[in-house]
């Protein structure tokens, strides 16, 4: 009996419907998205922006040094021209006042060429002559025209006969008594001192007068 009892099948088992979700039904999560998302991205991406922004300022740091660098090296290679054209004129300058020393006498050199070409002639005809008055007149005639070639030069002979003695113009060789001049004047010149512009050449050596007792 208990065998015919097992034989017997069980009812099915019905599955009840679940409950329908009303399509009606508040979407909270979408609404509360933008503030959550902007909580979670916002230090991410402010730390992205500032990575960004220190990029852009060692990108532009960078560029600004290469761009001092180059414009140092102009500048340098600027400062080494200039030091080469400065060294070039200093020795150009150097050579052009060493000719000018050396030549500077050369105008003078050519006017005194005629004036040794006049004592040349004026041996050649005392030689061939026994009258010693045409040597005279040509040593005259030179020395006349080796004044007019030093004046030209602005080089003049100091006029200092009967001058009062001047120390800077005279130097005097010895002292003598005079009646007709008064004392510290030149009573004799014994050698022709000269002149250039304000500069004495050479001195006149002179004889100066004395006090006289007499």
């Amino acid at each position: 009996m208990s065998h015919h009892n097992s034989n017997k099948k069980e009812p099915p088992q019905t599955v009840k419907p679940q409950p329908e979700i009303p399509e009606t039904a508040p979407a909270t999560e979408p609404a509360a998205e933008p503030a959550h998302s902007q909580a979670a991205k916002s230090p991410a991406t402010q730390h992205k922006a500032q990575e960004t922004q220190a990029d852009e300022k060692k990108l532009a740091l960078s560029g600004t040094v290469e761009q001092l660098r180059v414009e140092l090296e102009q500048a340098k290679d600027r400062v080494m021209r200039c030091q080469a054209e400065l060294d070039n004129y200093r020795k150009r300058a150097a050579r052009e006042m060493e000719d000018h020393v050396r030549y500077a006498n050369i105008g003078l050199i050519r006017d005194l060429l005629p004036v040794l070409d006049n004592i040349q002639r004026a041996i050649e005809a005392a030689e061939k002559s026994t009258d010693g008055s045409g040597l005279l007149d040509g040593v005259k005639l030179v020395a006349q025209q080796l004044h007019g070639m030093l004046e030209q030069h602005h080089c003049v002979k100091i006029e200092a006969l009967h001058a009062p003695f001047d120390p800077h113009l005279h130097h005097a060789i010895l002292q003598q008594p005079a009646h007709e001049h008064p004392a510290n004047t030149v009573i004799m010149v014994t050698q022709d001192g000269y002149q250039l512009h304000d500069r004495v050449v050479r001195p006149s050596q002179v004889i100066v007068s004395t006090n006289s007792t007499e």
